[in-house]
């Protein structure tokens, strides 16, 4: 694996959540999943969560996103504050910004992976052909314009995420956000997803956020963030990270 030389000089943050709290349920079915959490990524950066099920990382994820309302903190996502952002605000800053991928690849079986990829667009109010020439480009950067009008069912698992991927990035979103990308893959070609996440998070207006527990994903990684019982356990910066892989060979 090799990776891009990066500036020595401190890129922008792209995310910055400060003592941000989040409670399901009231009373004795009342639990909180974040406990006062900071976390803070910059563009240019492949960012994995990890920990164990159930210590908060994807309600992190989720309230970062604007999709989850939290309790008290402040969260900043590339620049806007999202503390009492309307909801159609943020449905629409959501739609600019930030692409999704999860473990489920949710392709509509009955359209095909060109169709699949313009679906964002389409939503966005994107012309029919111009969406669908972008959604073909896409397709070419992951490695999959010679599918383009193939459907799902034709594909591989891999072949899938790709194209699930082609379909976060379509609308060229800064900030991407994946649960478990490659945690239903076998070896070669979860790090092949690692490859492809790995080279849209070199880009210096881009970040990628990577929810996971597959350790074969921590040698992308340029941070990690360990989470424990709805808090921050330690962060791992790049040095960090390549002690611990040397010692865990």
């Amino acid at each position: 694996m090799s990776l891009v030389p990066k500036s020595q000089s401190r890129p922008p943050v792209a995310v910055r959540v400060s003592g941000v709290t989040k409670t399901y349920g009231a009373g004795d079915g009342r639990t909180i999943a974040l406990k006062g959490v900071d976390f803070e990524t910059a563009t240019g950066e492949l960012h994995l969560v990890i920990g164990p099920s159930g210590c908060g990382k994807t309600t992190l994820l989720s309230v970062v996103a604007g999709t989850l309302a939290w309790d008290s903190g402040d969260i900043e996502v590339l620049g806007t504050r999202l503390n009492g952002l309307p909801d159609a605000a943020m449905a629409a800053f959501r739609g600019r910004h930030i692409g999704f991928i999860f473990q489920q690849f949710n392709l509509i079986p009955t359209l095909d992976l060109t169709e699949n990829v313009s679906v964002p667009l389409l939503l966005a109010g994107v012309g029919r052909t111009a969406a669908e020439d972008r959604a073909r480009a896409v397709l070419e950067r992951v490695g999959l314009g010679d599918r383009a009008r193939r459907r799902p069912r034709d594909l591989s698992g891999g072949q899938q995420q790709r194209v699930a991927i082609a379909r976060a990035l379509v609308h060229e979103p800064r900030l991407i956000i994946c649960d478990e990308p490659t945690s239903a893959l076998d070896s070669r070609t979860g790090h092949t997803i690692m490859e492809i996440l790995a080279g849209v998070a070199r880009s210096p207006e881009r970040c990628v956020i990577i929810v996971t527990h597959d350790p074969r994903t921590y040698g992308f990684a340029d941070r990690i963030t360990e989470m424990e019982d709805g808090r921050v356990r330690q962060v791992l910066n790049a040095q960090d990270i390549q002690n611990f892989l040397a010692t865990h060979r």
